[in-house]
């Protein structure tokens, strides 16, 4: 469950991480008001919401088992261990 979240995390950082690196690059000063004004932040925060949803579409929509199958659970089957399965 931990790694989903630090998916997410890492998805929703990405265009600041990818714009922060950009500038350093352009030597355009990263740590100057006028290269993180609001327009700007609001951009990158809208690109990193559509990743985000993004992600969470494509995790529901490709992720699971699929339609109508069964789950087997993890047994015991002559002596050895089975584990847990879909079929």
């Amino acid at each position: 469950m931990i790694r989903p979240a630090f998916t997410e995390i890492a998805l929703f950082l990405a265009p600041f991480v990818l714009y922060a690196a950009f500038l350093t690059l352009t030597n355009a000063g990263v740590l100057q008001s006028k290269s993180w004004a609001p327009r700007r932040l609001a951009g990158l925060l809208i690109v990193a919401l559509l990743l985000v949803v993004g992600s969470f579409l494509v995790l529901a929509q490709f992720s699971g088992a699929p339609p109508g199958s069964i789950y087997v659970p993890a047994h015991i089957d002559h002596g050895k261990f089975v584990p847990g399965a879909t079929r």
